[in-house]
Formats: structure tokens, sequence, C-alpha cells
């Protein structure tokens, strides 16, 4: 639907107005014409510190007006209000829309989500279907200590054996361990990893094309078996894209000693999962994704590019990807900032 300013102004006001029965906490981008035409994309967005309600807009709409995909976004959001709440860290509606998911992305950040609404994640999951996991998604889940909920196990810091390391380790192929980068003070080159160049995510992708402000997460090497790294991460002397790497630095407070870069960290690699069920599917995960101090790694062309390249490989298109396809932004998604009504938002975002 095309829709003028002033229609677009008028809509937002009336949506402004709504009673809350009638917020929706949950936006559709419907697609355009493009390799993804017939799947549908689910973000599950939710964290306190990289702007997710932000990115996650911006990269489905990317998806939906670009290539084809349905995008559907589900955003934490205030219980009472539902307007989106970044540290509401038990509610994300709309999760429904996973039962028609082809692909799952999930960005979000220590959340502990009620039952009903975590039931559908692990239902998806059970079916063995593709998940993208971006920045923070690592450590997506944490449930308190000697939590009741049968959930509980995704926990970011689980300790049972049987699901160590919760959803991040056991689906996306790492939890949080650390920040290897000077958090806020070393930004992140991305450099094609060895003998990943003819692989069709980083297909187009060209040496210098993916930065991030956001600095570079440890993993523990070698990275559970399947895992593909894609992307390494190096680490810059600053949040300048010309600046150079980071070499030997001495921790102040501790006096060791650490090579950031060497080695270097994966930022993006591939792997498949296994399911309960037996079902297998495709990940594509990436400590890169978020937004921070003004400065965002999705406006970064690599970055773009290496996220919907991962979407279509997920999906099993890898045919498709194709080294020129456009990857910029449609219109603007910054109405989707902390405190705003989502459905409000989205018609704003409609307008530009």
């Amino acid at each position: 639907m095309t829709i003028s300013r002033f229609q677009a102004g008028a809509l937002l006001c009336a949506v402004t107005f709504l009673p809350f029965a009638a917020v929706s906490a949950q936006v559709v981008f419907e697609p355009k014409e493009g390799p993804g035409k017939g799947r549908h994309v689910v973000f599950v967005v939710g964290d306190d510190e990289y702007f997710s309600e932000e990115g996650g807009p911006l990269l489905a709409r990317i998806l939906a007006e670009r290539h084809g995909f349905r995008s559907t976004v589900c955003f934490s959001t205030n219980p009472e209000t539902g307007l989106i709440a970044h540290s509401e860290k038990a509610n994300i509606p709309g999760l429904e829309a996973l039962r028609t998911a082809d692909l799952m992305v999930v960005f979000t950040r220590f959340r502990a989500l009620q039952d009903s609404q975590m039931k559908e994640i692990a239902d998806y999951l059970d079916a063995g279907k593709p998940v993208m996991g971006l920045r923070t998604a690592t450590h997506g889940f944490a449930y308190p200590p000697n939590s009741p909920s049968p959930y509980a196990k995704y926990s970011w810091n689980n300790k049972d054996a049987s699901y160590e390391g919760g959803f991040g380790r056991q689906i996306l192929g790492e939890t949080w361990i650390s920040h290897w980068g000077g958090h806020g003070k070393q930004a992140t080159r991305g450099v094609v990893a060895p003998g990943a160049a003819g692989h069709p995510v980083v297909r187009g992708i060209k040496e210098g094309d993916i930065f991030g402000p956001t600095d570079v997460y440890e993993v523990r090497l070698p990275q559970p078996e399947g895992c593909v790294p894609l992307v390494m991460g190096q680490v810059l002397k600053s949040m300048d894209f010309k600046d150079e790497p980071v070499g030997e630095e001495t921790d102040a407070k501790t006096g060791k000693v650490k090579q950031k870069n060497n080695p270097m960290m994966p930022v993006a690699w591939v792997r498949t999962y296994k399911s309960a069920s037996g079902k297998e599917g495709r990940v594509f995960a990436s400590t890169m994704g978020g937004a921070m101090s003004g400065h965002r790694d999705w406006d970064s062309e690599g970055f773009r590019r290496l996220f919907v390249n991962g979407a279509y490989w997920c999906v099993g298109l890898e045919a498709d990807i194709s080294a020129t396809a456009s990857v910029e932004p449609v219109g603007s998604t910054a109405a989707f900032k902390r405190g705003a009504n989502p459905a409000a938002a989205f018609l704003e975002s409609q307008s530009k």
C-alpha cells in the first residue's frame, strides 16, 4: 500500500490515540518481488544496549523490499502500555508468527520470557528450522538461578552438561565469554576468514567492506565441530575505520599482555544444529550487528550484505545470492525508538 505523507500523518495520529488493546507490538513488512518471495522471516528483538529495536526493522525491510521475503518484527514491549521497552526482559509478544516462519532472526540480550512466549521459540527450534543470531544473541536468554521455567536451559550461563551454554552455545555455537576488543574504544574491521572466500555468504564482499563500531567478542577456539568461520574480527586502535590494527597491549589493572589480533576472533560463522526431534537446521551467527554511541554496524554496506547473504543461505537459497544485489536501506526506520508505539512507528516508516 502506498500512502501520502498527509495520509500517513492522519493514520499516525489515529494510531497514537487508539486504546492499548489496539496497539500491536508486531509489525510486518510485506514483500516485493525477489528470490525470497514465499519465505517468511521473523525477527525476535529485545536488548538494552545495542538498539535492536532500530536495527531489526531496518534489516527486515531490506529483506522484504529488496529481496522478496515477508518480514515480521516482534519487539520487547511494556506489557501495560504496549510501547517498545528495551529493558523489558519478560515480554516479546507476537511470537506466534514463528509458527509460519522459514527463518528466525534472534537479536535479544538476557531475556527471561514468559513461558507461553518462550514455548514458541522452543517449538521452532525443536522443528529444526533455520536460525540467525546477531550480536548479543549469544547471550540472548538469562533465567535466574533455580528458575522453575522449563525453558531455563536456554540461559547463556547454563552449566548443565546436556545443554551447556544454553541457546548461544547449543544453537549458535557460542555463548557470552568476554569483550576481546576494547568496549566503546576499539572498533571492528571484518576480514574474510582464510579459506572462506568461496563461501556463498561472503559473495560480493571485498576486503575492507565490513566495519562495525561494536567491538569484537571473544569466542572459544577451536569452535565447536561443524562451525565454519567466515569473517574474522580485526581489532582497531580506535573507532575510526581507517585506523591501524592493535598490537600487543598491557592491561593496566592486571599487567597482563594481550595480543588481540593474534589470534583474531571469528565474528561471523555458519553451522548446523540438531534439534531434540533429530531434525537439523542451518545457522548463521554474527557477533556484529548492533549500534552504540551514535555509530551503527548496519551503516556498513559490507555488514548488510553479509546479513542478507546469510538469510539466503539459511533458507537454502544460496544459488540465488548475487554479489551485486542491492542491500541499501529502504526509507527510514528511525521511528522504531525506545518508548515508541510499534504500530505508529511502522506507519511513519511507510511514509518515508
